[in-house]
């Protein structure tokens, strides 16, 4: 019945060498989280409020941090093959850690889903019409979690679609903008509103896909190697960053707005439309994965039952768009931007065990060669516990630096000092063939 409903891929297990894709199959899909909608919009924002070259250095500064954390979270998961949120139980978390880490996942993204979904909607009505915005927000919703449902396999092929039309529409309507205008009169010319500094810019720009990076285990699981996983990883980022982030710079310095819709109907009308559509889809895909596979450990740590990725997505899919048609998610959007203060220090513990703590290093180590999972894990790690909420309250209330690296270096530093300390130590055992199978399940 379960299998019915979608593939599992591998949900709670290791991804087989089988399984794995070319390098170029999983960039595509990052380079597609990148040069999204949303990274068309920061370029806006930063575009209104900095001039094009303190732009262009934010969005550096911004792409090396994320850069960072992607790759060597990236590494963990081609290395071991597992998500983000089963990842954690032997890297510092336990189980009860990575149960709160799933949840964390699956509420955020779920409500990212509902909001670009939303977004999607108000297109939709504007290209075609037809159906009121909430219908268009179901049909929309539905329509990822049916891709989504056939697992990365489906997204890969999602992506060879969306990515290159996003880029051609895009294309078209920052040429017909930028023809109007004198381009080198564009990159001198002052922000049209309230200036930002460096500092407010490159936070924008790495607060802007944190969770992206930290959640990196999710995709890199189906890499082959640690060389696809970095130059994937300076691929996309790099050239989603770059070109379509300063083509938001320049578009909000000859529209004068941040307006995101109003930038990219300007010149193109419906066109503009679809590259809303197109810019959407390929994000939206990894909220809802992303946010399935998170669920799914939780519901396996905490209540012991193995629940089929599919029907977790096809549940969250659902839910997502329902929330997406009646509008609530709009007032969560705070609520989602304070819950995102708690993922950078989950990547600052996960590489700090991982590379140099190494607690239970030994026991990955082992059950990779065995193509297993280690049979049993902590239940919980306090010392860990302490340190993410340590480090997340740093990133929300210390305003010097950037909160995202701030959060991040201190939960690395503090881990590694307990660590030496011998401070971390789980407190009581499970067996992990308690709640889930061990060996590599069938990808359907």
């Amino acid at each position: 019945m379960a299998s019915s409903v979608g593939v599992d891929d591998y949900a709670l297990t290791r991804v087989p060498a089988t399984a794995r894709y070319s390098w170029w199959s999983v960039a595509v899909q990052r380079f597609g989280q990148v040069s999204a909608l949303s990274q068309f919009l920061l370029g806006a924002t930063l575009g209104f409020g900095m001039d094009f070259w303190d732009a262009f250095l934010a969005l550096t500064l911004g792409a090396v941090i994320l850069e960072i954390v992607a790759i060597f979270v990236g590494v963990i998961g081609v290395r071991e093959g597992l998500s983000t949120s089963m990842l954690a139980r032997w890297t510092g978390f336990g189980r009860a850690g990575s149960a709160l880490i799933g949840l964390v996942i699956g509420i955020s993204l779920i409500g990212w889903f509902g909001i670009q979904s939303a977004v999607s909607a108000q297109g939709l009505v504007a290209l075609v019409g037809g159906l009121p915005e909430w219908a268009w927000a179901l049909v929309f919703g539905l329509i990822v979690t049916a891709i989504v449902l056939r697992g990365f396999h489906s997204m890969a092929w999602t992506a060879y679609v969306t990515v290159p039309a996003f880029l051609i529409l895009v294309g078209w309507s920052i040429t017909s903008e930028l023809a109007r205008h004198d381009l080198g009169g564009l990159v001198s010319s002052a922000p049209a509103g309230p200036q930002l500094s460096l500092l407010q810019g490159t936070t924008l720009v790495a607060g802007g896909f944190i969770v992206g990076a930290v959640i990196t285990p999710d995709m890199t699981r189906f890499n082959r190697s640690v060389g696809d996983v970095v130059k994937q990883t300076l691929v996309g980022i790099t050239v989603g960053e770059y070109v379509i982030g300063l083509s938001g710079v320049l578009l909000a310095h000859a529209v004068r707005t941040a307006d995101i819709t109003t930038i990219v109907t300007s010149s193109v009308g419906w066109v503009g439309i679809l590259v809303i559509i197109a810019g959407t889809v390929k994000i939206n895909d990894w909220n809802l994965y992303s946010s399935g596979l998170g669920v799914v450990n939780f519901v396996g740590t905490v209540f012991g039952k193995h629940v089929h990725r599919g029907v977790a997505t096809a549940v969250i899919g659902v839910v997502g768009s329902v929330l997406a048609a009646v509008g609530i998610l709009d007032r969560f959007t705070d609520f989602l931007i304070l819950l995102g203060v708690a993922f950078p220090p989950i990547a600052g513990i996960m590489v700090a065990e991982y590379f140099v703590v190494r607690r239970w290093r030994d026991a990955l180590d082992s059950a990779r060669a065995a193509g297993t999972v280690p049979e049993s894990a902590p239940n919980w790690v306090p010392a860990t516990i302490a340190i993410w909420l340590a480090a997340a309250l740093v990133g929300r209330f210390v305003e010097w630096g950037l909160p995202s690296v701030n959060s991040l270096v201190v939960a690395f530093a503090l881990y590694v000092v307990a660590g030496k300390l011998g401070l971390v130590r789980g407190v009581g055992t499970r067996r992990t063939s308690d709640a889930e199978p061990v060996p590599a399940g069938q990808h359907s």
